[in-house]
């Protein structure tokens, strides 16, 4: 079991002096608040600022996977792939809680790829880096048993993980927090400028005021917005160009019994995800297409939709309609422009670059990344930060936990829980468990009763738990505790998701 950051119990935690910062990061998704945590417990005097909420956009319309990437082997990106493979043990120890391991079954179909290739492919999966944790590859003899077409006749079976990615965000940021980091949501940076040694900032909050702060260096993790911020906010040339890719999936009901989940081959050389999903619900995703307009606006499309349902009948018994669909949602990928032709080719890989103009203080900025990799990211971030902050500790993120991963099993803190809440319903603290690990001690401390818990909205969602994410997890709006903290969303009706809204103090219409 990993140990809490040492300054987590508030002891020695830096707190800014006044509005001067060391490091000023724009963008509340995984490599911002990554970058902001690791800085922290370096100590750094660190400021975050998101203009919307936490992993509002890309962050949380991911594929939910921690994986080495299978397919980028065929684009040769082995570097990527070997330091994936060996963050995903890293990660399956820091939040043992929101990652857990997941088998893929991969099958295998005459007219594509042949299956000297999946099983090379896969020797070098299981070899690349070490592994410690996760079961090896093997070849499956399927004949015609099972939720898959009686003509796959084989398939082969690998590890990989598992991840709630809206909550790897958050944690962070919770623990970037416990650092001292001052994290600020809601709260657009307008405006940059380079002043004697540092950078004055101009942070625009929710109501409209603005705010001026100091900083010796600024972090650009904004995303999609990496290029926009550079020219827009600091007034200097993007050094790379940015090409965002759509990525869309669907939600169907549970397709399949069983905890496996499929990676399926198609025929333009695309791989799409079956993934179990909430318990009651089957994961399909994800597209790969050029995307023009504004990144927080970004929906599936029918053409989309279509060809997720294509790829799945082609392989499945079970054949899929539109009707079927219960939620979707899109993020936009922001990808170093390497121009390639084929959005599904273009590297997922990080870059990181550092604009100082001749010894100024540095503007460093992010471009590309995946979830998997984010600490080594941010590691590489600070790294690069190095020479402006010689008195910065030294790297840690990979032997200590986020907060609420402090436990040696899931299953024997769930058997706690039972114990301590034994009038709690069993798939209500399986949730908690999955969710918040520890941390759902927070709001479950005092209660001998389901009436202590307060108002239930529904799907085991109660007034305790709601606070508990206003108070410490910067939940303002429905779709902040339905999609991002949670994903109870899909489980609510809409009446209950409107009284949540009402009890928000919200007047706008929930997504669904």
């Amino acid at each position: 079991m990993l140990e809490a950051h040492p300054k987590e119990t508030g002891r020695g935690a830096v707190t800014p002096r006044g509005d001067a910062y060391d490091v000023l990061v724009i963008g509340g998704g995984i490599n911002g608040v990554g970058i902001a945590n690791d800085a922290a417990g370096r100590g750094l005097r660190v400021l975050l600022c998101e203009q919307h909420d936490l992993a509002a956009h890309t962050s949380s319309a991911s594929s939910k996977l921690i994986h080495g990437g299978l397919r980028y082997l065929e684009h040769y990106e082995f570097r990527l792939v070997r330091e994936a493979l060996g963050e995903r043990e890293v990660l399956l120890h820091k939040a043992p809680h929101i990652i857990w391991p997941l088998r893929f079954v991969l099958p295998h179909r005459d007219h594509l790829r042949p299956r000297w290739m999946l099983r090379a492919g896969l020797f070098l999966y299981d070899h690349l880096n070490r592994r410690t944790t996760l079961a090896a590859s093997r070849a499956l003899d399927l004949n015609g048993q099972g939720p898959l077409q009686a003509s796959i006749r084989h398939a082969f079976e690998y590890s990989d993980c598992w991840v709630d990615d809206a909550r790897l965000v958050v944690l962070n940021a919770m623990q970037a927090r416990s650092l001292g980091a001052d994290i600020r949501l809601r709260t657009r940076c307008v405006k940059a400028r380079r002043e004697g040694e540092g950078w004055q900032v101009d942070l625009q909050d929710a109501a409209g005021a603005v705010h001026t702060v100091r900083a010796r260096a600024l972090v650009n993790a904004s995303g999609p917005w990496a290029a926009r911020v550079i020219e827009r906010v600091a007034d200097n040339r993007s050094p790379h160009g940015v090409r965002l890719v759509q990525g869309s999936h669907i939600v169907v009901p549970r397709m399949y019994p069983g905890d496996q989940a499929y990676i399926l081959q198609n025929s333009d050389q695309r791989i799409v995800f079956v993934l179990p999903y909430e318990e009651r619900f089957t994961l399909i995703g994800t597209t790969d297409r050029e995307y023009q307009g504004d990144p927080s606006t970004v929906h599936p499309s029918e053409e989309e939709e279509s060809y997720l349902i294509g790829v799945v009948n082609e392989h499945f018994k079970r054949q899929l309609r539109r009707e079927d669909i219960c939620h979707r949602y899109a993020g936009v990928r922001p990808l170093v422009d390497d121009e390639d032709a084929n959005p599904s080719a273009v590297t997922r890989d990080y870059t990181l670059t550092v604009q100082d103009a001749e010894g100024q203080a540095p503007l460093l900025s992010v471009f590309g990344g995946k979830l998997t990799t984010y600490r080594r990211l941010a590691e590489s971030a600070l790294e690069r930060l190095a020479p402006w902050f010689k008195d910065m500790g030294p790297a840690w993120t990979a032997s200590h936990a986020l907060p609420g991963g402090n436990f040696e099993s899931a299953a024997a803190y769930l058997a706690q829980l039972q114990r301590q809440y034994p009038w709690m319903e069993q798939d209500v603290l399986a949730r908690y468990v999955r969710s918040y690990g520890t941390l759902c001690q927070s709001f479950l401390r005092g209660c001998n009763a389901a009436e202590d818990l307060g108002e239930a909205f529904g799907a085991g969602l109660t007034e305790r738990e709601v606070k508990y994410l206003r108070e410490r997890e910067w939940a303002v709006t429905s779709d902040d505790v339905l999609w991002r903290r949670s994903k109870l969303g899909l489980h609510l009706t809409e009446s209950q998701k409107a009284r949540l809204a009402t009890y928000l103090g919200e007047s706008q219409t929930v997504s669904s």
